[in-house]
C-alpha cells in the first residue's frame, strides 16, 4: 500500500461526514471548470443570471429577508397554518414547564417525517381535514406525517402519542403507511414499501444505540428525541457544532439504508462510485443533512446552541439540482440525459449531484452579494430555503406542466 493509499476502514469512516461531501463534491467541479468532467459542462457567464433569479426568490418570499432555516418545519407550515403549534397546544407541549419534552418530541417527529420524505411522484395527493387544504409532494409529505405521528401511530404508550419509539416503530406495516398516506390505485405514491421499512430500520438503530437513543431515568424506551439528552451531556457548555450532529447521526443510523455501498462492515449510506472522484466515493447524505437542517430548531429551543451550520453542505436532490439544468448553468453532454431513465447510482446522476453540491456554495456566495448580506447572517441553510430549492421548484413549473425534474429518476423512496 502507498502512502497516498488510505486504509479501507479510515476511508469509509472518512466518508461520513459533511466534510467529505464538500470536498470529493470538489474534486468533480474542478474538473468541470477545467471543461473535463464527464457528463455536464460548466457555463460560469451564467451565474449572475441564476443569483439575481434566485434572490428575487427570496424577496418575494421573504420581503424583510428574515429566511428560517431549510428544514422540514417550513412543510408542516404549508398554506400558512401553523399546524405544530396547533398540535402543541392541543397536547400540552407548548409551556415553558415541557420545554425538554417539546424538543424530544420534535426530534421524534422530524426525524421519521425525513425518512418519509423522498419524492412521492407526480400523482399523489394529501387532503388535510384539519385545514381543509390538499396538498402534495413535500408539503403533503410533511403534513401526512405529522398527522401520523401526532395520532400516537409510531408511540407504544397510548396515554403518550406524541413520540415515535422503537417498540411504536417496529411494529409499522407498509398497510398501516398507505391508509395515513391515503395511498390507493387513485393516489399513488413512489416507494411505499421503503418509507416502511426505514421506519422499521430506524427501530433497529435505535435499539443498536442505547447509549444515544435511551436514558438511564427512562430504561426501555428508546427514541430518536433522546438525541437532545445525548447532545446536552456530550456539550456541557451548550454548544454543539451542525457537523457533529450530522456525524453522530450518520454513525447510529448508517444501518438503516438498504441496498447501499459498504467498507469493511461500514454501511456508506448515501454514498457512491464515480471513476474521477477522490478513492472513487462521491458521499452525498443527502436525507441525513436535511435530517440535520431539521433539528436544528428544536436543538435550539431545547437550549443548545448550534454553531458552525456552514459545515453542511447544499443538499443534492432534484430541486436544487434541477435549478443549475433548467437555467443552463450546468448543461449535459448528451442531451439523452433529460429524456432517459436513470437509477440513483448512475454515473451521470452521480456527478450531477456533486456538481450541485459545490454549486451551491457559489451560488450562495453570490446570492449574499446580490443581498447584501454576510455569510453569519444568511448562512447557507437561509439560502437553500429562501431560495435554491423553492426557485427550483418555481422554474420547473414554468417549464414542464406539473414541475417534474428535468431529468427522469427511479426512486424507491430513500434517496430523492
Amino acid at each position: 500500500m502507498s502512502a497516498l493509499q488510505v486504509p479501507q476502514s479510515s476511508l469509509a469512516d472518512s466518508l461520513m461526514s459533511a466534510q467529505a461531501v464538500r470536498q470529493h463534491s470538489a474534486a468533480i467541479m474542478a474538473l468541470a471548470q477545467a471543461g473535463q468532467a464527464r457528463h455536464f459542462t460548466w457555463h460560469p457567464e451564467r451565474m449572475a443570471l441564476v443569483s439575481a433569479y434566485v434572490s428575487n426568490v427570496i424577496r418575494q418570499r421573504y420581503p424583510d429577508l428574515k429566511v428560517p432555516y431549510h428544514s422540514r418545519w417550513r412543510h408542516f407550515e404549508a398554506g400558512g397554518v401553523d399546524r405544530w403549534a396547533h398540535v402543541a397546544r392541543e397536547h400540552g407541549l407548548d409551556a415553558q414547564s415541557v420545554r425538554l419534552e417539546r424538543a424530544r418530541a420534535r426530534v421524534d417527529l422530524a426525524v421519521v417525517s425525513v425518512l418519509l420524505d423522498a419524492g412521492a411522484g407526480p400523482s399523489w395527493q394529501y387532503k388535510d381535514q384539519a385545514s381543509g387544504q390538499t396538498l402534495t409532494r413535500s408539503e403533503g409529505l410533511g403534513v401526512a406525517s405529522l398527522r401520523w405521528w401526532a395520532s400516537g401511530a409510531l408511540s407504544s404508550d397510548p396515554h403518550q402519542p406524541c413520540r415515535a419509539d422503537a417498540a411504536g416503530l417496529e411494529r409499522v406495516l407498509t398497510a398501516d403507511l398507505g391508509l395515513a398516506f391515503q395511498v390507493s390505485d387513485t393516489n399513488p405514491i413512489v416507494g411505499l414499501d421503503g418509507r416502511a421499512n426505514l421506519l422499521r430500520q430506524l427501530a433497529l438503530a435505535l435499539k443498536n444505540n442505547p447509549d444515544v437513543y435511551g436514558r438511564t431515568d427512562a430504561p426501555g424506551l428508546l427514541r430518536p428525541g433522546h438525541i437532545v439528552d445525548t447532545l446536552f451531556r456530550m456539550a456541557p457548555t451548550g454548544q454543539v457544532r451542525a457537523a457533529h450532529v450530522l456525524s453522530l447521526l450518520l454513525h447510529t443510523l448508517g444501518h438503516i439504508w438498504p441496498g447501499r455501498h459498504e467498507l469493511d462492515g461500514v454501511p456508506l449510506g448515501d454514498c457512491w462510485r464515480h471513476p474521477d472522484a477522490p478513492d472513487g466515493w462521491l458521499p452525498f447524505h443527502k436525507l441525513s443533512q436535511w435530517m440535520t437542517y431539521s433539528l436544528l430548531e428544536p436543538l435550539e429551543d431545547a437550549g443548545l446552541k448550534v454553531v458552525g451550520l456552514d459545515e453542511l453542505t447544499g443538499l443534492p436532490e432534484y430541486r436544487n439540482g434541477g435549478l443549475l439544468l433548467d437555467l443552463g448553468l450546468l448543461q449535459a453532454r448528451d442531451r439523452a440525459f433529460h429524456t432517459t431513465r436513470w437509477s440513483v447510482d448512475a454515473e451521470p446522476i452521480v456527478e450531477w449531484r456533486a456538481l450541485t453540491v459545490a454549486i451551491l456554495d457559489h451560488l450562495a456566495e453570490a446570492v449574499r452579494g446580490e443581498l447584501g448580506m454576510t455569510p453569519d447572517q444568511f448562512p447557507l441553510a437561509r439560502v437553500l430555503e429562501g431560495g435554491s430549492w423553492a426557485a427550483g421548484r418555481q422554474i420547473a413549473q414554468a417549464k414542464r406542466p406539473g414541475g417534474p425534474p428535468p431529468m427522469h429518476l427511479d426512486s424507491d423512496g430513500t434517496v430523492f
